[in-house]
């Protein structure tokens, strides 16, 4: 079109064009001077038309020809009734094409030497044309046969490719198979040669025992946590949790120890250089004489190692025994430290780590084995160990893994035990008060008339069975809704509801326990030393100071004064010797509750829990010890300290020396845990000392507009 004029203001006439795919034909409208018609394919050579155009363009018909003859064959093919040829174009058609006749010409460019083009290709263009024309039947057979083996050699293709890929899938499956099966074969040979190394270690121990506990000797202390991966990665700062016994390190009051203190996170220089201060101090004597002696070399007789693997996994949650098997520079360091000496290993919560540790360092461990520690540290298999020492234990069952044994055992125990007022339900795996849940018996509707056909019958009969049968299956009615409506979790942080708990508690196992029936209950944790020889020794003893919940310890008072100690010693020593005969060694926590019986007015002590570690409590009282110098005798049930001698000083200074108050410092970092011990001469004072601390504490950490949630609150 011409320069500067509009493409849409051209005559429709003069321009032509369509598209086809990327290829764009223009076919210039004009009149035509040598126009001929081709019917149904055929051109007839009589006709004047053609014989006008074949004497125009006789010079180049031989190139025409070609051409012709391909229209023709198209024409026929797709059965075109009639076409009309513009003369013009195509001898245009003819001088432009430089391909060569060998190979076809588009369809597009034949058709545009037609003048009636759009109808023809239109027709073209219609589904099925093809096989109209001349040749039809043999092309749609021809393409029916391609489009068949397209699908057959298709088919075949992709089922091949299945194939492939399955036998390729089950070939890196085999040798993931044969691989995993390999690895775990040399780990089953690797810890069955750890678990032989172990026992024969530890009948050496046993042996030797005696001697050296009485020579120099150096105690490695690794307060690993290994509780199972999921508690791990639900424990908020596990690496704190795993510090709190970095007390141990006051075991170097014996002038015969040195301690390794394995730590599960880097220590700042305050914490070091407060603990180096501490352990010069010792209570027969003043802190802070300046004179060297030889209590004051204690300092060289301990030291603290961090394992490397603290840096290479940070977000892991290993406990500290795994951390320190994937620490070789640690390791070689404690190897060179304790070369030509005794040495022995004391754990935290048994881990199948420890005995990689212990033989790569070629050292016995103070400690079960961890599969019976994980065995009898549940709280199902406290219960067993309990029974077997045939001391009293709480109403209840252990072992409970389905919700219709539950109901059942539970519609059983409140049955025979009408005066127990609420129950409890522990987690098997949990600790620290966490997988615990209460429910209390006065939101049940059926209660009252139990109660009143027990009282009905007494409690002679009240034990046959066809008597007890009407109030067990009334029972066995409502407790499910019972339990759904009014059972509570104490920590709802961990689970925040009944539904909750029962999935996890169902899924570990657990102990469906009666709560003491009085309303003035104390709670003791004895800390007992299962020696190697086969001696049973209680290292502490402690009324614990609870929450207000009352099933969460948080301290304890030091020694315990709630049960006679004749009979604190029987309990003890029946226990001891259970855990001795099921091959339990090391250190060991035994919680009891007493209370006085309403209707004989006498006390009973229950055993109601065993961890088979050590506790937290055991690692307090032996910086107490420490720090006052004192010795805990607890047959008397006392804390003997001795009077400190200095003659500069007047009585009163000496009384004071007595009491005071000393914290225990976990982390450098956050500072968001600390341990507080109070001495006095009275229960009373350390108390009150306790309390007024708290209170400080309370205050300076938390201001009056921004009141977080601490327990540096004094207890109810």
């Amino acid at each position: 079109h011409p320069s500067g004029s509009p493409r849409h203001h051209l005559p429709q006439q003069l321009l032509r064009a369509w598209t086809t795919g990327n290829q764009l034909v223009q076919v210039p409208v004009n009149i035509s001077k040598f126009p001929f018609t081709i019917i149904n394919g055929r051109i007839n050579p009589m006709a004047v038309d053609f014989c006008h155009f074949k004497q125009s363009f006789s010079l180049c018909w031989s190139s025409v020809v070609y051409a012709l003859e391909a229209l023709e064959k198209l024409l026929r093919e797709f059965g075109v009734p009639l076409a009309k040829v513009s003369g013009e174009r195509l001898v245009e058609f003819c001088h432009g094409w430089d391909n060569g006749w060998n190979k076809s010409p588009p369809v597009i460019s034949l058709l545009s030497v037609l003048e009636n083009w759009e109808e023809v290709f239109n027709l073209v263009l219609r589904p099925g044309q093809r096989y109209k024309g001349e040749g039809g039947i043999e092309a749609a057979a021809i393409h029916i046969q391609s489009c068949w083996r397209r699908y057959v050699a298709r088919t075949a293709y992709l089922r091949y490719c299945r194939r492939k890929w399955a036998a390729g899938t089950i070939a890196i499956s085999w040798l993931m198979h044969a691989q995993m099966r390999r690895v775990r074969k040399a780990l089953q040979v690797r810890r069955f040669r750890q678990l032989e190394n172990y026992r024969s270690r530890a009948q050496h121990l046993a042996a030797n025992w005696k001697h050296i506990q009485s020579s120099k000797r150096t105690i490695i202390h690794i307060p690993s946590l290994g509780y199972s991966q999921n508690q791990r990665l639900n424990l908020k700062g596990f690496d704190i949790l795993q510090n709190i016994q970095i007390s141990r390190l006051c075991d170097v009051r014996d002038e015969n120890v040195e301690v390794i203190y394995i730590c599960p996170r880097h220590l700042g220089e305050d914490i070091l250089h407060y603990y180096t201060s501490l352990l010069k101090c010792d209570g027969a004597t003043d802190g802070f004489d300046t004179r060297t002696t030889e209590s004051s070399s204690s300092i060289r007789r301990f030291i603290i190692l961090t394992p490397e693997a603290v840096d290479y996994f940070p977000t892991h949650s290993m406990c500290l025994s795994t951390l320190l098997k994937y620490s070789p520079r640690t390791l070689k360091r404690i190897r060179n430290l304790i070369q030509g000496k005794q040495a022995y290993i004391v754990g935290g919560v048994a881990h199948v780590d420890d005995l990689a540790v212990a033989d790569e360092l070629g050292l016995p461990i103070l400690g079960p084995e961890p599969a019976i520690a994980q065995l009898y540290s549940t709280k199902s298999g406290g219960r067993r160990i309990f029974t077997g020492a045939e001391v009293e234990v709480p109403p209840g069952q252990g072992d409970i893994y389905s919700l219709n044994q539950l109901h059942e055992t539970l519609a059983e125990l409140m049955t025979q035990n009408t005066d127990v007022q609420r129950w409890l339900f522990k987690m098997d795996s949990e600790h620290g008060g966490r997988g615990i849940a209460y429910c209390d018996v006065c939101h049940l509707s059926c209660y009252n008339w139990a109660l009143q056909e027990c009282h009905r019958y007494g409690p002679e009969l009240w034990n046959t069975k066809w008597i007890q049968e009407s109030v067990l299956l009334r029972y066995l009615d409502e407790i499910p809704e019972w339990l759904a409506r009014n059972a509570r979790p104490t920590k709802t942080s961990c689970y925040p509801n009944w539904a909750c708990f029962l999935k996890t508690f169902l899924r570990q196992g657990g102990v469906v326990e009666a709560y003491p029936p009085s309303d003035s209950i104390t709670c003791l944790t004895v800390d007992l030393l299962l020696e190697p020889g086969g001696e049973v020794t209680m290292l502490s003893c402690g009324d614990q100071l609870h929450s207000s919940c009352h099933l969460e310890a948080l301290g304890s008072t030091v020694p315990q004064t709630s049960v006679h100690p004749e009979t604190l010693q029987s309990i003890y020593m029946r226990v001891g010797q259970a855990c001795r005969q099921r091959l339990i060694v090391g250190y060991v926590s035994l919680d009891l509750a007493t209370f006085l019986n309403r209707n004989t007015m006498e006390q009973k002590v229950w055993a109601i829990d065993l961890d088979l570690t050590y506790s937290d409590q055991l690692a307090m009282t032996q910086m107490l010890l420490m720090m006052t110098g004192g010795t805990l005798n607890c047959r008397t049930g006392c804390l003997e300290v001795p009077v400190p001698i200095r003659e500069k000083y007047c009585e009163h200074q000496i009384v004071a020396k007595k009491q005071g108050t000393v914290f225990a410092l976990y982390d450098s970092s956050e500072r968001c845990s600390i341990g507080m011990i109070t001495v006095s001469e009275d229960l009373q004072g350390a108390l009150l000392t306790f309390a007024r601390n708290l209170s400080l504490i309370h205050q300076e950490i938390s201001s009056s507009k921004t009141q977080g949630e601490t327990n540096f609150k004094v207890p109810c």
